[in-house]
């Protein structure tokens, strides 16, 4: 199995469907659009354009108002599917491509994007 964030590794995976082909993020034993069961679970690359962008101010959370302002961004990954990840507060736009590091977050690891030109 590939490295996934929300297992604890430092990678995004994806669900392809052997059939259809259909993509996606959200991982289920089944594809959502021909409903065939057991998907190729794939690396993604963590590279796509941002969809929309966000500022944090004010924290869900006690623990987790160390970390405000964060970005949120929702990103169109070139695979196909769109994912969130947390960005800088500052220095991303709509349509920016990106790409996805990850850094630690309350008591996680979480994607983290930044802009594809800097190193």
């Amino acid at each position: 199995m590939p490295p996934d964030w929300t297992m604890g590794g430092e990678g995004l995976t994806l669900a392809r469907c052997r059939a259809c082909g259909h993509v996606q993020y959200v991982r289920r034993p089944f594809c959502p659009s021909c409903g065939r069961e057991d998907p190729d679970v794939d690396s993604a690359s963590g590279r796509g354009t941002v969809y929309a962008v966000t500022v944090v101010s004010r924290a869900p959370s006690p623990d987790l108002q160390a970390h405000a302002p964060y970005g949120l961004a929702l990103v169109d990954a070139e695979e196909g599917f769109r994912f969130m990840a947390h960005c800088p507060p500052e220095g991303i736009a709509i349509g920016d491509s990106v790409r996805t590091t990850f850094r630690a977050f309350g008591a996680g690891l979480v994607p983290f994007v930044v802009p594809e030109s800097q190193p």
